[in-house]
Protein backbone atom coordinates (compact mmCIF):
# COMPACT_ATOMS: atom_id res chain seq x y z
CA UNK A 1 0.00 0.00 0.00
CA UNK A 2 2.83 2.49 0.60
CA UNK A 3 4.10 2.05 -2.63
CA UNK A 4 0.77 3.49 -4.34
CA UNK A 5 0.42 6.12 -1.95
CA UNK A 6 4.21 7.20 -2.92
CA UNK A 7 3.29 6.90 -6.51
CA UNK A 8 0.08 8.58 -6.20
CA UNK A 9 1.66 12.02 -4.64
CA UNK A 10 4.41 11.63 -7.06
CA UNK A 11 2.05 11.53 -9.74
CA UNK A 12 0.43 14.73 -7.94
CA UNK A 13 3.58 16.66 -7.29
CA UNK A 14 4.37 16.37 -10.90
CA UNK A 15 2.83 19.44 -12.82
CA UNK A 16 3.60 21.26 -9.47
CA UNK A 17 7.45 20.43 -10.14
CA UNK A 18 6.92 21.39 -13.84
CA UNK A 19 5.48 24.85 -13.21
CA UNK A 20 8.19 25.38 -10.63
CA UNK A 21 10.88 24.78 -12.99
CA UNK A 22 9.09 27.28 -15.73
CA UNK A 23 8.66 30.14 -13.40
CA UNK A 24 12.08 29.81 -12.58
CA UNK A 25 13.28 30.19 -15.87
CA UNK A 26 11.11 32.83 -16.15
CA UNK A 27 12.40 34.80 -13.32
CA UNK A 28 15.56 34.25 -14.89
CA UNK A 29 15.09 35.26 -18.36
CA UNK A 30 16.69 38.89 -18.76
CA UNK A 31 14.46 39.00 -21.76
CA UNK A 32 11.26 38.60 -19.25
CA UNK A 33 9.74 41.74 -17.31
CA UNK A 34 9.89 39.39 -14.32
CA UNK A 35 13.41 39.04 -14.74
CA UNK A 36 14.32 42.38 -14.16
CA UNK A 37 12.51 42.83 -10.23
CA UNK A 38 14.76 43.13 -7.87
CA UNK A 39 13.91 39.93 -6.44
CA UNK A 40 13.81 38.18 -9.46
CA UNK A 41 17.45 35.88 -8.63
CA UNK A 42 15.83 34.89 -5.55
CA UNK A 43 12.68 33.65 -6.77
CA UNK A 44 13.93 32.07 -9.66
CA UNK A 45 16.18 29.97 -7.22
CA UNK A 46 13.72 29.10 -5.13
CA UNK A 47 11.71 27.94 -7.94
CA UNK A 48 14.50 25.59 -8.84
CA UNK A 49 15.20 24.71 -5.11
CA UNK A 50 11.29 23.19 -5.63
CA UNK A 51 12.11 21.78 -8.75
CA UNK A 52 15.06 19.49 -7.79
CA UNK A 53 12.92 18.79 -4.50
CA UNK A 54 9.81 17.33 -6.23
CA UNK A 55 10.65 16.31 -9.39
CA UNK A 56 11.27 12.37 -10.34
CA UNK A 57 15.42 11.21 -11.04
CA UNK A 58 15.15 8.77 -13.70
CA UNK A 59 18.28 6.62 -14.30
CA UNK A 60 21.40 8.75 -15.37
CA UNK A 61 23.18 8.10 -18.64
CA UNK A 62 27.21 7.00 -18.22
CA UNK A 63 27.81 10.01 -20.37
CA UNK A 64 31.25 8.66 -21.42
CA UNK A 65 32.01 10.32 -24.79
CA UNK A 66 35.77 10.23 -25.00
CA UNK A 67 39.28 9.75 -22.78
CA UNK A 68 42.89 10.41 -22.77
CA UNK A 69 44.91 7.46 -23.26
CA UNK A 70 48.89 8.72 -22.94
CA UNK A 71 47.81 12.08 -23.92
CA UNK A 72 45.62 10.97 -27.05
CA UNK A 73 42.00 11.25 -26.91
CA UNK A 74 40.16 8.20 -27.58
CA UNK A 75 36.41 7.76 -28.42
CA UNK A 76 34.07 5.63 -26.50
CA UNK A 77 31.49 3.62 -28.18
CA UNK A 78 29.41 2.40 -24.93
CA UNK A 79 27.02 -0.81 -25.95
CA UNK A 80 24.90 -3.76 -24.15
CA UNK A 81 26.90 -7.24 -24.49
CA UNK A 82 24.81 -9.54 -22.57
CA UNK A 83 21.71 -8.77 -21.47
CA UNK A 84 20.09 -10.79 -18.54
CA UNK A 85 16.35 -10.57 -17.01
CA UNK A 86 18.00 -8.45 -14.07
CA UNK A 87 21.72 -6.90 -15.72
CA UNK A 88 22.87 -5.89 -18.56
CA UNK A 89 27.16 -6.82 -18.94
CA UNK A 90 28.34 -3.01 -20.51
CA UNK A 91 31.29 -2.58 -22.74
CA UNK A 92 33.04 0.70 -23.35
CA UNK A 93 34.92 0.08 -26.25
CA UNK A 94 37.38 2.47 -27.24
CA UNK A 95 38.36 3.14 -30.74
CA UNK A 96 41.18 5.52 -32.22
CA UNK A 97 42.34 5.99 -35.83
CA UNK A 98 46.23 6.53 -34.03
CA UNK A 99 47.87 3.27 -35.09
CA UNK A 100 50.36 3.50 -32.12
CA UNK A 101 47.81 4.58 -29.86
CA UNK A 102 45.61 1.20 -31.25
CA UNK A 103 47.95 -0.95 -30.85
CA UNK A 104 48.62 0.15 -27.02
CA UNK A 105 44.83 -0.63 -26.50
CA UNK A 106 45.06 -3.89 -27.95
CA UNK A 107 47.75 -5.35 -25.05
CA UNK A 108 45.91 -3.12 -22.23
CA UNK A 109 44.24 -5.77 -19.61
CA UNK A 110 40.20 -6.33 -19.52
CA UNK A 111 38.88 -5.50 -16.02
CA UNK A 112 35.24 -6.65 -15.15
CA UNK A 113 33.54 -3.94 -12.74
CA UNK A 114 30.83 -4.99 -10.39
CA UNK A 115 28.68 -2.73 -9.59
CA UNK A 116 26.76 -2.89 -6.52
CA UNK A 117 23.01 -3.31 -6.12
CA UNK A 118 21.95 -1.56 -3.33
CA UNK A 119 19.90 1.42 -4.51
CA UNK A 120 21.79 3.21 -6.79
CA UNK A 121 22.14 2.54 -10.45
CA UNK A 122 26.27 1.52 -11.53
CA UNK A 123 26.40 5.11 -13.17
CA UNK A 124 27.38 6.05 -9.38
CA UNK A 125 30.45 4.26 -10.39
CA UNK A 126 31.02 6.35 -13.64
CA UNK A 127 34.13 8.18 -12.58
CA UNK A 128 35.59 4.66 -11.80
CA UNK A 129 34.49 3.61 -15.19
CA UNK A 130 36.23 6.82 -17.20
CA UNK A 131 39.68 6.60 -14.87
CA UNK A 132 40.07 2.62 -15.72
CA UNK A 133 39.33 3.63 -19.40
CA UNK A 134 42.33 4.99 -19.76
CA UNK A 135 44.59 1.82 -19.80
CA UNK A 136 41.71 -1.20 -19.91
CA UNK A 137 39.42 -2.50 -21.32
CA UNK A 138 36.49 -2.01 -19.58
CA UNK A 139 32.97 -4.21 -18.65
CA UNK A 140 30.53 -3.35 -15.86
CA UNK A 141 27.59 -4.71 -14.59
CA UNK A 142 24.49 -2.88 -15.09
CA UNK A 143 21.57 -3.99 -12.98
CA UNK A 144 18.30 -3.61 -13.51
CA UNK A 145 15.34 -1.50 -11.47
CA UNK A 146 13.66 -4.81 -10.59
CA UNK A 147 9.94 -3.10 -10.66
CA UNK A 148 10.88 -2.69 -14.80
CA UNK A 149 11.64 -6.39 -15.17
CA UNK A 150 8.30 -8.15 -15.62
CA UNK A 151 7.07 -11.10 -13.16
CA UNK A 152 7.58 -14.16 -16.42
CA UNK A 153 10.85 -13.74 -16.03
CA UNK A 154 11.19 -15.10 -12.59
CA UNK A 155 12.88 -13.98 -9.38
CA UNK A 156 16.11 -12.58 -8.25
CA UNK A 157 18.16 -14.13 -5.36
CA UNK A 158 21.87 -13.89 -3.79
CA UNK A 159 21.91 -17.10 -5.71
CA UNK A 160 21.43 -15.79 -8.81
CA UNK A 161 23.94 -12.75 -8.70
CA UNK A 162 26.89 -14.99 -7.72
CA UNK A 163 25.73 -16.87 -10.85
CA UNK A 164 25.36 -13.89 -13.13
CA UNK A 165 29.09 -12.78 -11.75
CA UNK A 166 30.35 -16.51 -13.03
CA UNK A 167 28.49 -16.38 -15.97
CA UNK A 168 30.59 -12.80 -16.97
CA UNK A 169 33.78 -13.75 -15.90
CA UNK A 170 33.63 -16.60 -18.33
CA UNK A 171 32.55 -14.87 -20.85
CA UNK A 172 35.16 -12.27 -20.83
CA UNK A 173 37.70 -15.62 -20.68
CA UNK A 174 36.46 -16.84 -23.71
CA UNK A 175 36.90 -13.29 -25.47
CA UNK A 176 40.58 -12.60 -24.02
CA UNK A 177 41.85 -15.51 -21.73
CA UNK A 178 41.24 -14.18 -18.67
CA UNK A 179 39.79 -11.07 -16.80
CA UNK A 180 40.44 -8.80 -13.64
CA UNK A 181 37.37 -8.07 -11.47
CA UNK A 182 36.74 -4.84 -9.35
CA UNK A 183 33.87 -5.23 -6.98
CA UNK A 184 32.40 -1.75 -5.34
CA UNK A 185 30.93 -2.26 -1.91
CA UNK A 186 28.00 -4.42 -1.56
CA UNK A 187 29.23 -6.90 -4.61
CA UNK A 188 32.70 -7.74 -2.69
CA UNK A 189 30.70 -10.71 -0.92
CA UNK A 190 29.13 -12.23 -4.08
CA UNK A 191 32.15 -11.53 -5.89
CA UNK A 192 34.24 -13.51 -3.32
CA UNK A 193 31.88 -16.28 -3.60
CA UNK A 194 31.47 -16.69 -7.32
CA UNK A 195 35.31 -17.16 -7.40
CA UNK A 196 35.40 -19.65 -4.43
CA UNK A 197 32.99 -21.77 -6.01
CA UNK A 198 35.16 -21.71 -9.98
CA UNK A 199 38.28 -22.18 -7.62
CA UNK A 200 36.71 -25.56 -6.05
CA UNK A 201 35.41 -26.41 -8.95
CA UNK A 202 38.67 -26.36 -10.87
CA UNK A 203 38.15 -23.74 -13.54
CA UNK A 204 40.20 -20.47 -14.45
CA UNK A 205 39.83 -18.11 -11.84
CA UNK A 206 40.22 -14.14 -12.61
CA UNK A 207 44.04 -13.28 -12.28
CA UNK A 208 42.95 -10.43 -9.89
CA UNK A 209 40.31 -9.66 -7.17
CA UNK A 210 40.00 -5.81 -6.32
CA UNK A 211 37.55 -5.44 -3.47
CA UNK A 212 36.54 -2.09 -2.68
CA UNK A 213 34.74 -0.83 0.90
CA UNK A 214 32.75 -4.09 1.36
CA UNK A 215 31.19 -6.08 4.15
CA UNK A 216 33.34 -9.01 4.00
CA UNK A 217 32.96 -9.32 7.64
CA UNK A 218 30.27 -7.26 8.98
CA UNK A 219 30.53 -8.03 12.49
CA UNK A 220 33.85 -6.25 12.78
CA UNK A 221 33.59 -2.24 13.71
CA UNK A 222 29.78 -2.51 12.60
CA UNK A 223 28.73 0.91 11.39
CA UNK A 224 25.11 2.53 11.65
CA UNK A 225 23.89 0.98 8.96
CA UNK A 226 25.50 -2.89 9.97
CA UNK A 227 23.75 -2.47 12.83
CA UNK A 228 20.32 -1.61 11.56
CA UNK A 229 20.99 -4.94 9.45
CA UNK A 230 21.81 -6.77 12.24
CA UNK A 231 19.34 -5.69 14.91
CA UNK A 232 16.66 -6.17 13.25
CA UNK A 233 15.03 -9.47 12.51
CA UNK A 234 14.37 -11.31 9.32
CA UNK A 235 10.62 -11.05 9.51
CA UNK A 236 11.16 -7.57 10.85
CA UNK A 237 12.19 -6.80 7.49
CA UNK A 238 9.97 -8.63 5.31
CA UNK A 239 6.64 -6.95 7.09
CA UNK A 240 7.95 -3.38 6.65
CA UNK A 241 9.85 -2.98 4.00
CA UNK A 242 8.90 -5.20 1.39
CA UNK A 243 6.38 -3.65 -0.79
CA UNK A 244 4.32 -5.01 -4.34
CA UNK A 245 5.15 -2.92 -7.27
CA UNK A 246 2.63 -0.73 -8.71
CA UNK A 247 0.06 -1.40 -12.00
CA UNK A 248 1.84 1.49 -13.87
CA UNK A 249 5.22 -0.36 -14.45
CA UNK A 250 6.20 -3.50 -16.08
CA UNK A 251 6.98 -5.27 -13.37
CA UNK A 252 3.38 -5.16 -11.56
CA UNK A 253 2.51 -7.45 -8.90
CA UNK A 254 6.92 -8.51 -7.99
CA UNK A 255 7.86 -7.92 -4.29
CA UNK A 256 10.70 -5.51 -4.26
CA UNK A 257 12.74 -3.43 -1.74
CA UNK A 258 11.22 0.10 -3.00
CA UNK A 259 14.53 3.01 -4.19
CA UNK A 260 12.27 5.49 -2.53
CA UNK A 261 12.63 3.39 1.26
CA UNK A 262 16.65 3.20 0.52
CA UNK A 263 17.01 6.84 -0.54
CA UNK A 264 15.24 7.58 2.92
CA UNK A 265 17.30 5.71 4.84
CA UNK A 266 20.68 7.29 2.63
CA UNK A 267 19.13 10.94 3.46
CA UNK A 268 18.10 9.98 7.16
CA UNK A 269 22.31 8.82 8.01
CA UNK A 270 23.29 12.58 7.54
CA UNK A 271 20.61 15.06 7.19
CA UNK A 272 21.74 18.27 7.80
CA UNK A 273 24.55 17.92 5.45
CA UNK A 274 21.81 17.25 2.82
CA UNK A 275 19.96 20.45 4.32
CA UNK A 276 23.03 22.24 4.25
CA UNK A 277 23.88 21.15 0.76
CA UNK A 278 20.52 22.32 -0.48
CA UNK A 279 20.67 25.71 1.23
CA UNK A 280 24.16 26.38 -0.50
CA UNK A 281 22.44 24.85 -3.99
CA UNK A 282 20.13 28.33 -3.41
CA UNK A 283 22.63 30.41 -2.24
CA UNK A 284 24.92 29.91 -5.24
CA UNK A 285 22.03 30.67 -7.81
CA UNK A 286 21.27 33.85 -5.69
CA UNK A 287 25.11 34.70 -6.17
CA UNK A 288 24.80 33.56 -10.24
CA UNK A 289 27.85 30.75 -9.18
CA UNK A 290 26.86 28.21 -11.90
CA UNK A 291 30.03 26.04 -11.38
CA UNK A 292 29.17 25.02 -8.12
CA UNK A 293 25.47 24.90 -8.70
CA UNK A 294 25.98 22.22 -11.22
CA UNK A 295 28.19 20.56 -9.32
CA UNK A 296 24.96 20.50 -7.22
CA UNK A 297 23.02 18.95 -9.75
CA UNK A 298 25.48 16.58 -11.49
CA UNK A 299 25.67 14.95 -7.30
CA UNK A 300 22.20 14.83 -6.99
CA UNK A 301 21.07 13.36 -10.01
CA UNK A 302 22.97 10.56 -9.38
CA UNK A 303 22.50 10.54 -5.69
CA UNK A 304 18.73 10.84 -6.42
CA UNK A 305 18.26 8.26 -8.73
CA UNK A 306 17.46 5.38 -7.15
CA UNK A 307 16.29 1.49 -7.94
CA UNK A 308 14.40 -1.05 -6.60
CA UNK A 309 15.74 -4.59 -5.67
CA UNK A 310 13.82 -7.96 -6.07
CA UNK A 311 12.63 -8.95 -2.34
CA UNK A 312 14.23 -12.74 -2.19
CA UNK A 313 17.60 -11.14 -3.06
CA UNK A 314 17.34 -8.27 -0.80
CA UNK A 315 16.43 -10.42 1.79
CA UNK A 316 19.09 -13.27 1.65
CA UNK A 317 21.32 -10.58 1.15
CA UNK A 318 20.52 -9.12 4.97
CA UNK A 319 20.54 -12.70 6.33
CA UNK A 320 23.37 -14.27 4.73
CA UNK A 321 26.02 -11.10 5.17
CA UNK A 322 24.57 -8.75 8.18
CA UNK A 323 23.10 -11.34 10.78
CA UNK A 324 23.96 -14.93 9.89
CA UNK A 325 27.93 -14.28 8.72
CA UNK A 326 27.45 -17.16 6.17
CA UNK A 327 30.79 -16.07 4.39
CA UNK A 328 32.78 -16.25 7.50
CA UNK A 329 31.37 -18.54 8.96
CA UNK A 330 32.04 -20.81 5.76
CA UNK A 331 28.24 -22.22 6.04
CA UNK A 332 27.39 -20.48 2.66
CA UNK A 333 25.60 -22.55 0.34
CA UNK A 334 25.15 -21.25 -2.83
CA UNK A 335 22.65 -23.05 -5.71
CA UNK A 336 23.73 -23.31 -8.99
CA UNK A 337 22.04 -23.36 -12.30
CA UNK A 338 21.54 -26.81 -12.24
CA UNK A 339 20.11 -26.87 -8.87
CA UNK A 340 22.80 -27.94 -6.57
CA UNK A 341 23.57 -26.98 -3.34
CA UNK A 342 27.39 -25.86 -3.19
CA UNK A 343 29.75 -24.58 -0.17
CA UNK A 344 31.38 -21.19 -0.39
CA UNK A 345 35.17 -22.29 0.12
CA UNK A 346 37.62 -19.11 -0.19
CA UNK A 347 40.55 -20.96 0.57
CA UNK A 348 40.33 -22.66 -2.20
CA UNK A 349 41.54 -19.69 -4.14
CA UNK A 350 45.02 -19.66 -4.47
CA UNK A 351 45.72 -18.12 -8.50
CA UNK A 352 43.98 -15.08 -8.54
CA UNK A 353 45.86 -12.20 -6.53
CA UNK A 354 43.98 -10.33 -4.32
CA UNK A 355 43.81 -6.78 -3.19
CA UNK A 356 41.03 -4.79 -0.26
CA UNK A 357 40.70 -0.98 0.07
CA UNK A 358 39.30 0.76 2.78
CA UNK A 359 38.53 4.10 3.36
CA UNK A 360 39.68 5.82 6.95
CA UNK A 361 36.62 7.47 7.04
CA UNK A 362 34.14 4.75 5.81
CA UNK A 363 30.48 4.76 7.64
CA UNK A 364 29.00 2.39 5.50
CA UNK A 365 31.76 -0.49 5.72
CA UNK A 366 33.96 0.11 8.69
CA UNK A 367 37.61 -0.26 9.54
CA UNK A 368 38.36 -3.97 8.23
CA UNK A 369 35.32 -5.47 7.29
CA UNK A 370 37.15 -5.44 3.42
CA UNK A 371 40.50 -6.40 4.64
CA UNK A 372 38.52 -9.68 6.21
CA UNK A 373 38.96 -11.27 2.83
CA UNK A 374 42.83 -11.83 3.25
CA UNK A 375 42.06 -14.46 6.46
CA UNK A 376 39.63 -16.48 4.52
CA UNK A 377 41.59 -16.76 1.20
CA UNK A 378 44.57 -18.11 3.02
CA UNK A 379 46.06 -20.06 0.53
CA UNK A 380 46.35 -16.60 -1.65
CA UNK A 381 50.45 -16.59 -1.68
CA UNK A 382 51.52 -13.34 0.36
CA UNK A 383 53.28 -11.39 -2.24
CA UNK A 384 50.29 -11.28 -4.09
CA UNK A 385 47.85 -10.59 -1.01
CA UNK A 386 47.70 -6.56 -0.77
CA UNK A 387 45.52 -3.77 1.66
CA UNK A 388 45.40 -0.39 1.05
CA UNK A 389 43.81 1.75 3.93
CA UNK A 390 43.34 5.39 2.26
CA UNK A 391 43.86 8.09 4.68
CA UNK A 392 40.86 10.55 5.04
CA UNK A 393 38.66 9.05 2.64
CA UNK A 394 35.37 7.92 2.67
CA UNK A 395 32.73 5.24 1.26
CA UNK A 396 32.54 7.19 -1.62
CA UNK A 397 35.93 8.24 -2.03
CA UNK A 398 37.42 5.27 -2.72
CA UNK A 399 36.07 4.98 -6.16
CA UNK A 400 35.25 8.36 -6.83
CA UNK A 401 36.70 12.05 -6.45
CA UNK A 402 39.86 13.22 -6.15
CA UNK A 403 41.64 10.57 -3.90
CA UNK A 404 40.30 8.13 -6.12
CA UNK A 405 42.09 9.06 -9.08
CA UNK A 406 45.16 10.37 -7.15
CA UNK A 407 45.62 7.25 -4.92
CA UNK A 408 43.70 4.14 -5.74
CA UNK A 409 43.67 4.37 -9.15
CA UNK A 410 47.49 4.28 -9.22
CA UNK A 411 47.51 1.50 -6.56
CA UNK A 412 44.82 -0.80 -8.18
CA UNK A 413 46.59 -0.08 -12.42
CA UNK A 414 50.23 -1.30 -10.58
CA UNK A 415 48.33 -3.95 -8.91
CA UNK A 416 46.65 -5.17 -11.96
CA UNK A 417 50.26 -4.63 -14.73
CA UNK A 418 51.60 -6.91 -12.22
CA UNK A 419 49.82 -9.70 -12.19
CA UNK A 420 48.41 -9.56 -15.71
CA UNK A 421 50.86 -12.71 -16.91
CA UNK A 422 48.75 -13.61 -20.59
CA UNK A 423 46.05 -13.05 -22.74
CA UNK A 424 45.42 -9.10 -22.82
CA UNK A 425 48.83 -8.21 -22.49
CA UNK A 426 52.47 -9.96 -21.04
CA UNK A 427 53.09 -8.98 -17.52
CA UNK A 428 55.39 -6.42 -16.52
CA UNK A 429 57.52 -4.88 -14.35
CA UNK A 430 56.71 -1.61 -13.22
CA UNK A 431 59.11 1.09 -13.75
CA UNK A 432 58.44 3.27 -10.83
CA UNK A 433 58.01 1.87 -7.28
CA UNK A 434 54.67 0.62 -6.72
CA UNK A 435 52.20 3.18 -5.13
CA UNK A 436 50.72 0.25 -3.17
CA UNK A 437 54.02 0.54 -1.19
CA UNK A 438 54.41 3.74 -1.52
CA UNK A 439 51.08 4.38 0.65
CA UNK A 440 52.32 1.56 2.84
CA UNK A 441 49.65 -0.79 2.03
CA UNK A 442 49.67 -3.71 3.98
CA UNK A 443 50.28 -8.02 2.84
CA UNK A 444 48.07 -9.82 4.94
CA UNK A 445 47.62 -13.93 5.07
CA UNK A 446 46.13 -15.99 7.53
CA UNK A 447 49.42 -17.47 7.85
CA UNK A 448 50.92 -14.04 9.11
CA UNK A 449 48.01 -13.59 12.50
CA UNK A 450 49.32 -15.87 15.02
CA UNK A 451 52.56 -13.42 14.44
CA UNK A 452 50.60 -10.23 14.69
CA UNK A 453 49.10 -11.04 17.85
CA UNK A 454 52.47 -11.05 19.37
CA UNK A 455 54.42 -8.71 17.84
CA UNK A 456 52.50 -5.87 17.05
CA UNK A 457 52.56 -3.80 13.74
CA UNK A 458 52.49 -0.33 14.06
CA UNK A 459 50.13 2.73 12.49
CA UNK A 460 50.18 6.30 12.40
CA UNK A 461 48.64 8.02 15.08
CA UNK A 462 44.96 7.73 15.08
CA UNK A 463 44.61 11.62 15.48
CA UNK A 464 45.47 14.44 13.16
CA UNK A 465 48.77 15.81 15.48
CA UNK A 466 51.40 14.46 13.79
CA UNK A 467 52.14 12.71 17.19
CA UNK A 468 55.27 10.12 17.18
CA UNK A 469 55.78 6.64 18.42
CA UNK A 470 56.41 7.15 22.40
CA UNK A 471 56.51 4.72 25.05
CA UNK A 472 54.40 1.87 25.89
CA UNK A 473 51.62 1.10 28.20
CA UNK A 474 49.72 -1.95 28.16
CA UNK A 475 45.72 -1.13 29.33
CA UNK A 476 42.76 -3.52 29.49
CA UNK A 477 39.27 -2.93 27.67
CA UNK A 478 37.12 -4.60 25.30
CA UNK A 479 38.34 -3.47 21.71
CA UNK A 480 35.38 -2.14 19.13
CA UNK A 481 35.93 -5.55 17.52
CA UNK A 482 34.53 -7.24 20.88
CA UNK A 483 37.89 -8.76 21.27
CA UNK A 484 39.75 -8.87 24.78
CA UNK A 485 43.27 -6.88 24.80
CA UNK A 486 45.15 -10.04 24.89
CA UNK A 487 43.78 -11.33 21.85
CA UNK A 488 44.20 -8.13 20.19
CA UNK A 489 47.20 -6.76 21.59
CA UNK A 490 46.00 -3.24 22.04
CA UNK A 491 48.45 -0.78 23.73
CA UNK A 492 47.81 3.06 23.97
CA UNK A 493 50.83 5.38 24.95
CA UNK A 494 51.42 7.71 26.70
CA UNK A 495 50.14 6.86 29.76
CA UNK A 496 46.24 7.53 30.41
CA UNK A 497 45.26 11.55 31.40
CA UNK A 498 42.04 9.59 32.92
CA UNK A 499 40.79 5.78 33.10
CA UNK A 500 39.45 3.88 30.06
CA UNK A 501 35.87 2.47 29.64
CA UNK A 502 34.58 -0.89 30.55
CA UNK A 503 33.32 -1.24 27.64
CA UNK A 504 34.08 0.34 24.20
CA UNK A 505 31.45 1.63 21.93
CA UNK A 506 30.65 -1.15 19.16
CA UNK A 507 29.37 1.02 16.41
CA UNK A 508 32.68 3.26 16.15
CA UNK A 509 35.90 3.06 15.69
CA UNK A 510 38.63 3.17 17.21
CA UNK A 511 39.61 6.66 16.39
CA UNK A 512 36.06 8.29 16.80
CA UNK A 513 36.17 7.08 20.02
CA UNK A 514 39.76 7.99 21.01
CA UNK A 515 38.94 11.59 19.62
CA UNK A 516 35.44 11.60 21.48
CA UNK A 517 37.00 9.98 25.11
CA UNK A 518 39.84 12.24 24.89
CA UNK A 519 39.25 15.50 23.18
CA UNK A 520 42.05 17.58 24.86
CA UNK A 521 44.74 14.66 24.49
CA UNK A 522 47.11 16.25 21.76
CA UNK A 523 49.58 13.59 20.97
CA UNK A 524 49.00 9.51 21.39
CA UNK A 525 49.26 6.64 18.77
CA UNK A 526 47.40 3.15 18.98
CA UNK A 527 48.88 -0.26 17.48
CA UNK A 528 46.67 -2.64 16.98
CA UNK A 529 48.44 -5.98 15.82
CA UNK A 530 45.77 -8.40 15.49
CA UNK A 531 43.43 -5.20 12.96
Amino acid sequence: MLYQIYETQRSLMEPFADFAQAASKLYSNPLSPLGQTGLSQRVSAAYDLLYRLGKDYEKPTFGIQSVAVDGVEVAIHERIEMDKPFCELRRFKRFSDDAATLNKLKGQPVVLIVAPLSGHYATLLRDTVRTMLGGHKVYITDWKNARMVPLDDGEFHLDDYVNYVQEFIRYLQGLYGNVHVISVCQPTVPVLAAVSLMASRGEKTPRTMTMMGGPIDASRSPTAVNNLAMNKSYQWFENNVIYRVPGNFPGSGRRVYPGFLQHTGFVAMNPDRHLNSHYDYFLDLVKGDNSSADSHRKFYDEYNAVLDMDADYYLETIQTVFQEFKLVRGTWEVKNPKGQLELVRPQDIRHTALLTIEGELDDISGSGQTEAAHGLCANIPNHRSHHLEVQGAGHYGIFSGRRWREVVYPCVREFILENNSDGAGKARKPSVQAPLRKTRAKKTTARKSAARKSAGRSRACPLPCGGEWVAWQPVSWTCCRKRSASAAGIQIAPVMPKPLPAAWPTSTNVRQAVLRAWPDWPRCSIVTPNH
